[in-house]
């Protein structure tokens, strides 16, 4: 069994690439700049320079008996998605472990956006699969971090909605059972261990680095805007109009990570903990 990640300099795959060194499973890194990459992984990490959106590199990098991939799509489009499975397929792979989000089920994979569109392509190609439905990534906080350095206030849309962010390590963790285990086709609903406002969030930084934050409540227009200059116009309303909804019907909490892990599932405010430097210090 050898196992090729992608994604794995970030903040999921590092975790992950952890984890496949301590249990001893034969893997490798597929990275867009290999000597980076390097940098940021434990000596001794096997990396294969390459690219999904790279047909011949993606070849070269699954062949030699690759059969397990964690696939962390890079983009919120799911254009190429298609030609990655068919490489997939064609090199043997027997089991693809991919990061989707909460919101796809089963019954909506197509109508869902790029989540959906990924986990369709991987059943379409009728590749053995575990979904990890992971609700928002607390990392998505450090969005903050630039703001909380200057001593600024953090201006955030529906400061009471609630989020049962999840701590990107039990992401990884998770993704590594799945990976070095039995191979059955399952699907995981993955969350933090409650649903925390945004506001509470914040507090929970503030507190993890030793000095108040401020939280002012940001106009939804603006958020959208803001948002539209990264995204496409019609994904950053769909996300603001979904903040909106949390006020009043927090996300759901799930109690998959602690069954799979044998542990709790890391809070909001650990992750902070974890991260404070992100937030002090200077860029």
């Amino acid at each position: 069994m050898t196992i090729l990640v992608t994604g794995g300099t970030g903040n999921i795959g590092r975790h992950l690439v952890d984890h496949l060194h301590a249990g001893r499973a034969p893997f490798r890194v597929l990275a867009r700049r290999p000597a980076a990459a390097a940098a940021l992984l434990p000596p001794g990490t096997a990396i294969q320079p390459g690219d999904l959106n790279d047909p011949a590199s993606l070849e070269k990098a699954l062949s030699g008996g690759v059969d397990r991939v964690f696939l962390l799509w890079p983009s919120l489009s799911p254009d190429g998605i298609k030609g990655v499975v068919e490489a997939l397929t064609h090199a043997g792979v027997r089991h693809v472990v991919y990061v989707s989000a909460m919101q796809v089920t089963d019954d909506n994979r197509r109508t869902i956006g790029v989540w959906g569109a990924v986990e369709q392509a991987v059943v379409d190609a009728d590749l053995d699969h575990t979904f990890l439905r992971a609700s928002g990534f607390a990392t998505n906080t450090l969005g903050w971090a630039a703001a909380i350095r200057a001593g600024e206030p953090v201006r955030i849309p529906y400061p009471l909605a609630q989020r049962s962010l999840i701590h990107e390590a039990d992401i990884a963790a998770v993704a590594a059972v799945a990976l070095t285990g039995d191979g059955q086709q399952r699907s995981h609903v993955l969350t933090g261990p409650a649903a925390i406002s945004q506001a509470d969030q914040v507090a929970a930084i503030g507190a993890a680095i030793g000095r108040p934050v401020r939280c002012v409540e940001q106009d939804p227009a603006e958020a959208r805007a803001a948002m539209a200059e990264w995204a496409d116009p019609a994904w950053a309303e769909q996300a603001v109009a979904y903040w909106a909804s949390l006020v009043d019907r927090p996300e759901p909490v799930t109690r998959t990570v602690d069954e799979l892990l044998g542990r709790p599932a890391h809070s909001f405010r650990q992750w902070a903990v974890d991260h404070a430097d992100d937030f002090t210090a200077p860029v």
